[in-house]
């Protein structure tokens, strides 16, 4: 083959990495919460801060969970506790609690050279570990953890893609199925792509506050089973992006579809300290499970997922996080630890995070007062929210907003009139309306077809962590701006 000349007469060859010959399974990935309407708002943003005229005077992003990014204020003690490890010499700084400090010490004696710069074992901090487990012991009411069980993970989403990976395996009809709730959040559907899974949805029941339905879920695999072989279902709890908050009644009879199925169960309980709807409250999986008996308890396969990212902390950019791995077979455990060693370890300062996360000061120690505080004005205001963002939505001819009952979505159903779903402009209709939004107000929301939805029905998903004056500010603009779009296009 002749290499081609280029103008500057060094001859040019064809790259060896093109769209053509690259991994295909990677062009399948999507990932919506950051997909091109944020790279529009981001876009956007840049405009304004050189000048250009826009009908609003900022962005509002409405698009991801990342707290911090909205205003919420981290914890000052888990904050302290990091500065110290960070910088061991501010342990000499008498402007920080004791027990901050002891905190601190104790992290960096579990670290290698006392130094939260060093590797970690692969599994994670020893000391880390326990501390865990005791946390999963006192949230379950005294249910076991074996600390040999708990996988510190960089960020939740890092321990469900290496379970994934343990499970994929076969070709055509044999292949691995995961089963995923639709809505989803799209690091599975992502993920499946990736790994070359097929993805099984069954649909959460919306005209029931996004319920799950065992009938659905049988529904789901057995169409499944005609194509490839189902071996996994995965759980979302409270719900991302629909905000439900499943009963115990609701995880029992999962608990036991998945045990006659004989399916692996994926526990994603990331916002569990997220719930705020009145009669809701957080069961884990590895609890009920136990509760169960031994008939369950000793044979359902269970890993649970919990981070630093969510709940009261919103420490996304740490990158903390644990799962729990129930009843997984001895050899394969062997294989998870040899995956986890591949990339050495989670970052450290994520670890010394998640052991404060599972240890927070406790009654009689300088902090606690104050940690307690913080902890519950963030709680509270992120359920005011939750309410303020049903009621307006509710007010909206042509919007259904369900009750967030937790976690920090909304996930409401949006009117689209056939006009503008006819519009020939490449896009779905939700992106169009969500593009539009973007364009006129400066709101940044996620069209709800980037979760999957079922057919002809259109939502969008929204973020309730905006400070409550921009909320509201957030919330009448998509008021103004829906009734608009329906005039617009009747």
């Amino acid at each position: 083959m002749k290499h081609k000349a280029s103008p500057n007469g060094v001859s040019s060859r064809a790259k060896v990495l093109t769209i053509d010959t690259m991994n295909p399974t990677v062009k399948k990935v999507e990932y919506a919460v950051r997909g091109p309407i944020v790279q529009r708002a981001m876009e956007l943003e840049k405009e304004l801060s050189e000048g250009m005229k826009k009908p609003f005077a900022e962005v509002i992003k409405a698009n991801i969970g990342d707290a911090h990014a909205m205003g919420q204020q981290p914890i000052t003690f888990f904050r302290q506790v990091l500065a110290l490890c960070s910088y061991p010499e501010l342990l000499n700084d008498s402007t920080f609690p004791e027990d901050a400090k002891s905190r601190a010490r104790r992290i960096l004696q579990s670290c290698g050279g006392n130094s939260m710069g060093s590797y970690s074992a692969s599994q994670g901090i020893d000391s880390v570990r326990h501390d865990v487990a005791r946390y999963i012991k006192r949230r379950d009411d005294g249910v076991p953890c074996d600390p040999d069980n708990i996988y510190l993970t960089t960020g939740a989403s890092d321990g469900i893609v290496t379970m994934l990976k343990l499970l994929v395996c076969g070709e055509g009809a044999t292949r691995t199925g995961i089963m995923i709730s639709i809505p989803q959040y799209p690091l599975y559907s992502a993920a499946l792509a990736e790994l070359g899974a097929v993805q099984i949805n069954y649909y959460l029941n919306e005209q029931k506050c996004w319920s799950l339905d065992i009938s659905e879920l049988q529904r789901s695999l057995d169409e499944a089973r005609q194509h490839c072989n189902p071996r996994a279902l995965c759980i979302i709890n409270p719900g991302n992006p629909t905000g439900q908050v499943q009963s115990r009644q609701c995880i029992e009879d999962v608990i036991r579809f998945a045990a006659k199925e004989r399916l692996f169960l994926m526990a994603d309980e990331v916002y569990q300290d997220n719930v705020y709807a009145e009669g809701c409250q957080f069961h884990s999986f590895k609890k009920v499970l136990f509760e169960m008996g031994p008939e369950y308890s000793n044979t359902v396969e269970l890993v649970s997922f919990h981070s630093t990212s969510k709940c009261y902390m919103g420490e996304c950019g740490f990158r903390g996080g644990y799962m729990e791995i129930i009843n997984l077979d001895s050899e394969v455990k062997a294989q998870l630890t040899k995956l986890v060693s591949v990339r050495l370890c989670p970052p450290v300062p994520g670890q010394a995070l998640m052991d404060l996360v599972v240890n927070p000061p406790q009654p009689g120690e300088p902090s606690h007062e104050k940690f307690i505080k913080e902890r519950t004005t963030t709680l509270c205001a992120l359920a005011e929210k939750a309410k303020l963002t049903e009621q307006v939505l509710n007010t909206v001819q042509g919007i259904s907003c369900n009750p967030v009952q937790g976690a920090m979505y909304s996930f409401p159903c949006i009117t689209i009139p056939e006009k503008a779903i006819k519009e020939d402009n490449g896009q779905k209709p939700d992106m169009f309306y969500c593009m539009k939004l973007l364009e006129e107000t400066g709101i940044c929301l996620v069209p709800g077809s980037g979760f999957g939805q079922r057919d002809g029905t259109y939502h969008f998903r929204m973020t309730i962590l905006p400070p409550k004056d921009k909320l509201k500010i957030l919330l009448t603009k998509v008021k103004e701006f829906h009734q608009k779009f329906t005039q617009q296009y009747s």
